[in-house]
């Protein structure tokens, strides 16, 4: 199997959910799931049905969970430095918006675009990759071509 690259901050994210599914949701749904058997024919009860789905959601994301952590393996992004690589935290200025924005690349099971985690399999990490401060980057998006200069590249 091939290792999954994470981010000791992702890594701990991960551990983190992993822990609240089983020590607090899992319990939580099992409980609901006994009360809404208490309420009598399950065929009809909407209650019980909501919850094993519930349960269901939740059995599978501990599954991947515990499949990602087992087969991690933890970056540590501040012993690094130079061109950008997984880890980087670069600052960009696109120069459509004339707006600056920041992403770290990280690994798929950590990416999450609103907070700024990038998916190093993504386009836009591809084409940052190995790039320096002051290099100048053409990414193709679905939504057209966006042009992106490197401001600031931080390893911590």
């Amino acid at each position: 199997m091939e290792k999954i690259p994470l981010t000791k901050n992702g890594y701990g994210r991960l551990e983190e959910e992993l822990r609240k599914l089983k020590a607090d949701d899992r319990p939580n749904i099992i409980k609901a799931i006994s009360e809404a058997r208490e309420l009598g024919d399950l065929s009809e009860n909407a209650e019980y049905h909501s919850a094993r789905e519930k349960q269901s959601f939740i059995e599978g994301r501990i599954k991947e969970l515990e499949a990602i952590i087992s087969l991690a393996e933890v970056i540590d992004v501040s012993k690094l430095n130079g061109p950008i690589k997984f880890g980087a935290k670069t600052t960009l200025f696109l120069e459509e918006t004339e707006k600056e924005v920041a992403y770290q690349i990280v690994g798929e099971a950590e990416a999450d675009l609103e907070k700024g985690l990038l998916n190093i399999n993504s386009p836009l990490a591809r084409a940052l990759i190995g790039k320096e401060e002051g290099d100048e980057v053409e990414v193709n998006t679905p939504g057209g071509t966006k042009h992106y200069e490197i401001i600031k590249i931080e390893y911590n």
